[in-house]
C-alpha cells in the first residue's frame, strides 16, 4: 500500500479500525489507491455514521422518550384515579 495512503489511514482512529475489521481494504487500496473514497465510504455505513443512520437513531430515541412519557402519564393518572 502506498505510504501516502497509510499516512492518512493511520491519521484516523475510525478508518484504521475499518481496515482492522475488513482487511479485504488492504487488499483493495494497494491496488487501486484512488479508492480511498470508496473505502471512506464504506466505513461509514459499517460504523452507521450516514445521515440516515443517524436521522434512524434520533427517531429511536424520540419515540422512546415518547413512550417513557406516555407510560409515566398512564401511571399518573390511575394513582390518581384509585
Amino acid at each position: 500500500m502506498r505510504a501516502e495512503v497509510m499516512e492518512y489511514i493511520s491519521g484516523r482512529k475510525d478508518l484504521k479500525q475499518f481496515l482492522r475489521e475488513q482487511p479485504v481494504w488492504y487488499r483493495k487500496l494497494s491496488r487501486n489507491p484512488n479508492d480511498l473514497e470508496a473505502f471512506e465510504t464504506a466505513s461509514l455505513y459499517f460504523f452507521e455514521k450516514t445521515i440516515p443512520h443517524r436521522v434512524a437513531k434520533f427517531s429511536n430515541g424520540v419515540q422512546m422518550a415518547s413512550m417513557m412519557f406516555q407510560m409515566l402519564q398512564s401511571m399518573k393518572s390511575s394513582n390518581q384515579g384509585g
